[in-house]
């Protein structure tokens, strides 16, 4: 995995979130960055880590998309492991050993959910509008379960209302992966944000991160 790696201080921090993102989404962070601290009002440091390739490095496995000119990969195993290997590790020589937070959007959400169910690394998973209409998703999800202590869930009210028939699944593998957590994790929320998938992504992460940040800090 391509790693460039922006990191914005909100004063000294006590904990670490780590957002996968693209290029395009870079122009928001700074505001994603100011709605979280004004929603939590705890220091922190947030970490975006560009993916060279969207489709490929966030996905578990192979699998159609919602769109028929794209394919999902399966280099989500790779983008872990050098978050786990590369990422964390410098970011805590120079942080100290903060607890993580995993955030994302989108198949970056997906992403965040996955990498929850594979490591205890993350203390926390925020999955906004996350791509649980991924193929096999549901099965996987009942056979391994959520390590984190605490989750942020959150969709549009109008994803699931779609002609597409594999995006309209979303809506109800979310309230499924709601339904799993509320007994697995300590913590666990479900938000109905308004409007489809493209509104404001970055002010509805930065509430899923403040949310995963107040969990934690309580």
């Amino acid at each position: 995995m391509e790693q460039k790696i922006h990191i914005i201080e909100q004063g000294k921090p006590e904990v670490l979130l780590l957002q996968m993102t693209f290029a395009e989404e870079l122009p928001t962070l700074q505001a994603e960055v100011n709605a979280i601290y004004q929603a939590a009002q705890k220091p922190f440091v947030l970490a975006a880590v560009e993916v060279g390739n969207w489709s490929h490095d966030l996905s578990p496995w192979n699998s159609p998309s919602i769109s028929p000119r794209e394919q999902l990969g399966d280099g989500a195993v790779d983008t872990l492991r050098a978050l786990e290997k590369d990422v964390l590790p410098m970011l805590r020589e120079r942080y100290g050993e903060l607890p993580a937070i995993l955030g994302g959007y989108s198949l970056a959400g997906l992403f965040a959910l996955w990498a929850g169910t594979q490591t205890n690394t993350f203390a926390a998973v925020a999955a906004c509008s996350p791509s649980l209409w991924i193929k096999g998703w549901s099965e996987y999800a009942d056979a391994h379960p959520l390590q984190a202590k605490a989750v942020y869930l959150s969709l549009g009210d109008k994803e699931e209302k779609t002609r597409n028939p594999l995006s309209a699944t979303v809506g109800d593998r979310v309230r499924e992966q709601h339904d799993r957590h509320q007994f697995a994790a300590d913590h666990c929320t479900l938000v109905w944000e308004k409007g489809g998938h493209f509104v404001t992504p970055h002010l509805r992460l930065a509430r899923g991160f403040a949310w995963c940040i107040n969990s934690l800090t309580k």
